[in-house]
């Protein structure tokens, strides 16, 4: 029942996969299909709103979902399904066995003949449109799953120390992020003596004087992608002035993230903006810049083939970089702007263009 317009999760639940059936049933009309095969972990996940189809973080789901006119079938392994229908499957969902040696894409197998799916690759750019705009129950779980994992990289890192090593430090992250019910993805660290890597996977080095740690962690289908760095000194007038620059770079970025502007063109203003601001022209060519967000890293990660365009209740992970610096939060665009996600109270922060941003803290 809702409270004052308010519904319950499990209500508002039922509301969230009515409106992705009717999205996905409109694409594939506009298709001429009867039906589609959802087959990845983003689109299965998003599909029975958070529902866990991995057992390995590095294999494929251990379920399809075959959406049809009729209705909503999940085909699993025998050895899977039992643990799926009591703790996953959403109430609706027809749930089909094949053997745990058997194939999950043979439809006429455990379907029959009477569909003629799509592969989700035929569909993959409107299922990606699909899912950007976030529903209010997502938009709940989002959030706090931002939350939490900004609140895991303070609480890690406020204990660390220029002697701990880059690997008891991830380790650390990994089991809070595991403990507080997700998957933890993507876990990076680097010392001072590795600071040139920008995807440094983490070593028995030290820290030293100063470190960045990165979180990746994933909850109910979606993922929360934190950067933040600490420092053991006092920091030098260079590290001040690139990290300011930094800063106004993804000031520069999150002014260009509005509703209709297309990925594409805001990877042009990241280039314009790395150059005014003194990172030079071609600092944009060095790493990825980030992009979308939700139920993948990026969907997807912004380049100039990237047309889609932005709407509100999106969420993004922009993460611009240069030498020695980098800047990452996950964030939602809503009518009145960008509202940072991943901020923990507790985390020191600047103000820029009226945004609270995380700052290196000084421990």
């Amino acid at each position: 029942m809702s409270v004052a317009g308010v519904e319950s999760p499990a209500r508002q639940a039922v509301l969230d996969r009515a409106a992705k059936r009717d999205r996905v049933l409109e694409i594939l009309a506009r298709a001429g299909r009867d039906s589609v095969l959802l087959t990845s972990h983003t689109a299965v996940s998003w599909y029975l709103d958070g529902s866990r189809v991995g057992i390995s973080l590095a294999g494929d789901p251990v379920a399809a979902v075959l959406v049809t006119g009729d209705g909503d079938h999940l085909v699993t392994f025998n050895n899977e399904a039992a643990r799926l229908a009591a703790e996953e499957v959403p109430v609706g969902v027809e749930i089909h066995q094949v053997p745990w040696y058997g194939s999950l894409t043979d439809v006429a197998c455990w379907y029959g003949p009477g569909v003629s799916p799509a592969a989700e690759a035929e569909l993959a750019e409107p299922l990606r449109l699909a899912r950007r705009a976030l529903l209010p129950g997502e938009l709940a779980r989002y959030g706090t799953l931002c939350r939490d994992t900004s609140a895991v990289l303070t609480d890690v890192l406020t204990g660390v120390t220029p002697q701990t090593t880059e690997r008891r430090l991830v380790a650390e992250l990994g089991g809070r992020i595991v403990a507080a019910g997700a998957d933890p993805l993507v876990l990076l660290a680097n010392g001072a003596s590795r600071s040139g890597f920008r995807h440094p996977l983490p070593t028995d080095t030290v820290l030293g004087r100063r470190a960045m740690a990165v979180v990746c962690a994933r909850r109910d289908g979606m993922i929360a992608n934190v950067t933040r760095w600490v420092r053991f000194d006092a920091s030098t007038p260079d590290e001040l002035d690139a990290e300011a620059r930094i800063a106004a770079v993804e000031a520069d970025i999150f002014a260009a993230t509005v509703p209709g502007a297309a990925v594409r063109d805001i990877l042009a203003a990241i280039r314009r903006s790395y150059e005014r601001h003194g990172f030079g022209p071609d600092q944009w060519r060095l790493h990825h810049q980030g992009g979308p967000a939700g139920y993948a890293g990026r969907d997807p990660r912004a380049t100039d083939a990237v047309a889609d365009a932005v709407v509100a209740n999106q969420p993004f992970t922009w993460n611009p970089s240069g030498p020695g610096v980098k800047i990452e939060d996950t964030v939602l665009l809503e009518a009145a702007g960008i509202r940072p996600l991943s901020m923990d109270p507790r985390w020191p922060v600047t103000d820029v263009n009226g945004l609270p941003r995380p700052v290196t803290l000084q421990l």
